[in-house]
């Protein structure tokens, strides 16, 4: 760790500044210079990540959810400041994917203590001019945010069962449409789903990979599409998560995602999808309304995570 201040940037709705303070101290010693910002319903950490960098604190450590790891870690794209994560949400995905301790604030700031700097790619998504960051994954459809609400006591005790059961009763409200996709500089491709999710990691609570290839440091973006269309296809669907990509994985039998009729991956830098029908976005599990359009990219080695 450098002599530069440590800022604690945290999501009051999510944790308690005196047992933050106390773990803090325990963390980094009584004499470590701590800068405190509390997020705000207007701004859910890049404005206090901004000025956190402006006045020379290193690292920035992000207290809450995904919503909160994502503004900050977007305010530190490309500076050189380290991202420190203390998940404190529902998914903490990110947290997941990095293998940050998720149980008690002390031991992530331990790791933030201890850890070795990695670099990590962020993925970057533009709706009607304007780019949004995100660090997990954005899309519609069968969504990130019916992933992260799956029944907690049913991940618990039966791991990916938890998701076909969420899936199978979101799938029960989905429509298919019809999207214009283009890969990199490839030539757009016409095609039809109900669900399309772009990540930058891939793995969900009970350890279940959605995007299998994912990884937050490959440089690339990894897509899955979900064209399932009736009770056949929904089985093909649900085979394909849990058994081609999840537990053939796990036993090594595959090592790369396995497409089938109705789920389609491919990894790709820039991504370009055009609806016919416009469908309720998300990025990182937020609402941001209806689009019709969307283009996402990757910036690789954005951010220095501890």
């Amino acid at each position: 760790m450098t002599s530069s201040p440590l800022a604690v940037i945290w999501n009051p709705t999510k944790s308690d500044r005196a047992v933050l303070e106390e773990a803090v101290r325990l963390a980094f010693g009584d004499d470590a210079e701590v800068r405190w910002w509390e997020t705000t319903p207007e701004d859910a950490g890049r404005g206090m990540a901004a000025e956190a960098v402006a006045k020379g604190c290193d690292p920035v450590i992000a207290v809450g959810g995904d919503g909160t790891i994502r503004a900050v870690a977007e305010a530190l794209a490309e500076t050189g400041v380290a991202l420190g994560i203390v998940p404190q949400g529902t998914g903490n995905l990110l947290a997941r994917n990095l293998g940050i301790p998720l149980e008690g604030v002390l031991p992530a700031l331990e790791h933030v203590r201890d850890s070795e700097p990695r670099n990590i790619d962020l993925g970057w998504v533009e709706i009607d001019g304007e780019e949004h960051a995100f660090s997990v994954m954005v899309g519609f459809g069968v969504d990130a945010q019916m992933l992260v609400e799956t029944n907690d006591d049913l991940k618990d005790r039966a791991g990916w069962l938890a998701y076909v059961e969420a899936m199978g009763r979101a799938l029960a409200g989905t429509e298919m449409t019809d999207i214009t996709l283009q890969l990199d500089d490839g030539e757009p491709q016409e095609l039809r789903g109900h669900t399309l999710l772009i990540g930058n990691c891939g793995m969900l609570q009970g350890g279940i990979r959605l995007l299998p290839d994912a990884l937050v440091d490959d440089g690339l973006l990894d897509m899955l599409l979900i064209s399932a269309d009736g009770p056949l296809q929904w089985l093909d669907t649900v085979r394909s998560v849990v058994w081609d990509n999840g537990i053939r994985r796990i036993l090594g039998s595959v090592d790369q995602a396995v497409s089938t009729d109705s789920t389609t991956h491919v990894s790709a830098e820039r991504i370009e999808v055009r609806l016919a029908a416009p469908q309720m976005f998300e990025i990182d599990g937020e609402e941001v309304g209806e689009i019709s359009s969307f283009a996402v990219r990757v910036q690789a080695g954005a951010v220095t995570v501890r």
